[in-house]
This record gives structure tokens, sequence and C-alpha cells, in this order.
């Protein structure tokens, strides 16, 4: 069991880390049932995929301590996050007479979490939630530090809020059920903990990554918390990425937004296969600018490459241009004015923002790397 705090000043939370965890809800987040104690039921949102095969042990557990769910259930993927569903949810909870006080109980990977935070942040001008993330992804990055949203035609997250949970569960049992790709997917985000900010976590997963993709509990564990860890460290420091410091978080995500629009936002291409592909653009794009050595770039290449996750842009079959990359990146919400910012590398373990890069000389690398 490992327990990480997320110490923002006066609204500090704890990340739970614990095998078994998530049939245990009704002690765990105790506190933040108290308010349904007379009756009232706790509402918990969830996927198709996750509300089969977990509602029955929640409901099991919940009952054990004189409570019941009810159940707003959407369908799987990145089209749960639009102003339709956002809608629907936030008169679900309004019709339920969520308060002020409450907790709403987001279940399920990124996808819920978005959702539900977002919706929590609005509803009532704010009402609290706990996380429980269902896939490796939402455990070590999209659970923790507030960032909460939903897609628009004008791009991936570019309307939503920071609002904070108020207890993160993890329990690494469910990723058993986790599909290979999807564990693949959420093992991106953390060789972007080692890539960004430590180097020896980085040649940790170089030896140990089989191991965390084939959740040994050990190995899981370890790779779980510190990536947890990192994050709750450089969140404390820079809540509303408001500094450089906490933009170093969207190592790979802005090739990787891109790459995700151009391909529909779909399956074709999931989340974490994208920052993955960007965290590869990025470092070799370090090296073209000769700030990273090719061999610490190979490092980054071979990292992802062994993980089973794309590594080379000719992979996706795209029928696009550099240019037409660039102009899915003019849209990203790191723009700033005529700029885009870009997280880049001069080392394994040593991200930095970049403001001086020129987006013709990006697209011209793009041109390059789409035939290489």
């Amino acid at each position: 069991m490992a327990v990480i705090r997320v110490a923002l000043a006066g609204r500090a939370y704890d990340v739970v880390i614990e095998p078994g965890l998530l049939s245990r809800t009704g002690s765990a987040a105790a506190r933040f049932l108290a308010s349904y104690a007379g009756g009232r039921k706790v509402p918990f949102v969830a996927d198709e995929n996750t509300h089969r095969l977990y509602a029955a042990g929640v409901e099991s557990d919940l009952a054990a301590h004189g409570l019941a769910a009810e159940w707003f259930v959407v369908a799987p993927g990145e089209d749960a996050k639009t102003w339709r569903v956002l809608e629907a949810l936030t008169d679900w909870l309004l019709a339920l007479g969520v308060t002020r006080s409450d907790h709403v109980f987001a279940l399920g990977g990124g996808v819920v979490g978005d959702l539900v935070g977002f919706a929590c942040a609005i509803a009532k001008r704010g009402c609290g939630f706990v996380q429980i993330p269902t896939t490796l992804l939402a455990q070590v990055d999209s659970s923790v530090g507030g960032k909460t949203a939903i897609n628009t035609k004008a791009g991936k997250n570019l309307i939503g809020a920071f609002h904070q949970p108020a207890l993160v569960l993890i329990d690494p049992l469910v990723l058993e059920t986790l599909p290979e790709r999807e564990m693949r997917a959420g093992f991106a985000e953390v060789v972007k903990y080692g890539l960004l900010g430590d180097a020896a976590f980085f040649d940790w997963l170089e030896v140990n990554s089989n191991k965390v993709l084939a959740r040994e509990p050990a190995a899981l564990e370890h790779a779980i918390a510190t990536s947890i860890a990192m994050k709750a460290a450089i969140v404390a420091e820079d809540e509303r990425e408001t500094q450089d410091r906490r933009a170093l978080l969207n190592l790979g995500h802005t090739f990787g937004h891109a790459l995700e629009a151009e391909t529909g936002f779909s399956d074709r291409l999931l989340h974490g296969e994208a920052v993955a592909l960007g965290m590869v653009l990025a470092a070799r794009y370090s090296a073209r600018r000769g700030e990273l050595s090719s061999a610490d770039a190979d490092r980054a290449t071979g990292a992802i490459a062994a993980a089973g996750l794309p590594a080379n842009l000719p992979s996706l079959g795209l029928a696009c241009d550099g240019a037409q990359l660039v102009d899915h990146m003019r849209h990203d919400k790191k723009a700033e004015g005529t700029t885009l910012p870009f997280l880049l590398l001069k080392g394994i373990g040593t991200a930095y923002v970049a403001r001086d890069v020129d987006l013709a000389d990006i697209a011209a690398f793009l041109d390059i790397e789409l035939v290489a």
C-alpha cells in the first residue's frame, strides 16, 4: 500500500494505491460517503465496460455500509466527452439533488474522470468528486492534478476547468481486465515521467517494462507510485500551469494531439499511443536542434518501441504532410498568441519548454519523419 499526498494549499488530498481497494470503497471513502447516510443514493458515473465489470462488486460493498449506488453510464471512448453528454450528466446530478457538500464517484478511465470532474466543477458552482481510475493511463496521470475537460469541434480538451478531486483510489488489480493495447497506451505516460525528469526511473523502466506490462504486482505498484509522486510534486508547485514547471507534463502531447486530430480522435490511435509517438518525435526533433544526443534519442525511441507502442510516423499510414499536422497544432490550448511552446529534451530526464520553435521547421521535420 502507498499513500501519496497532493499538497495543494487548503485543498490537499490523498492518492491511495492498494490491491483490492475497489472492493473496499465503502471504508476507503467513508468520509466522502457520509452525506448519503440518510438513504440518498450515491452517484456513480462509469462507462459501459467498467459498469459491466465492477458495478455489482461496488454495490455489494456499499450495501455492507448501508448505502446504495445510482449509476450514470456512458459509452466508452472519447465520444462521451461532449456537450451533449455533459448536459445530460449535469441534469442527472441536479435531479438527484447533489449538493456542494456531496461527492460524485468517477469509476473508469480518463474519459470518465475528465467528464465527471468538469461536471462537478460547474454543478452548483462546484461539488466534490472522488476518482477511481480503472486504466493505467488514468491511474498514473489523468486522475491526479485537477485538469478536467470535454472535446469540441475545435479540438480536444479545449473546454474545461481545473477542479481537484477530494480523493483518488487506485486498485492495481483492476488492470487485470484491461486490454493489452490499453495497458501499453497507459505505459506511455509512465515512460513520460522518466523522460521528463527522472533518469534513474527511465533506467529502471528499460529493465523492468516487461514486468510492468505483465502486471507483476511489485513492479506495477512501483511504476504507478513513482509516476504519481512526480506528478503530485509538479502539481503542488504549479497547479494551473501558469509556469513552465507543470507544462513539462505535456511532453509528447503537442505532437500527439496533432496526430489524434489527424486520425479523428478515434480508436485508430489511442491517446497514450499518440503521446508515445509524440515523445519519439520530441526526442528526434531535439536531436535535430542539436540539444539531445542521437544516442539518447535512440534510447527514447527504443523504450517506446520495446513497449509495443508506435515509434515512427509511417506506421500510422497518414495521408497528410507536415504542414497539415502543424495546422492542428495551431489549435492547441497551449498556444500563446502566434507562438506555440514545445516540450523538448536536453537529455534523458531533462525536459524543458522551448519558446523559439519555428513552426515551418516543425513542418519540414515532420515531412522527413513521414517518409523515414
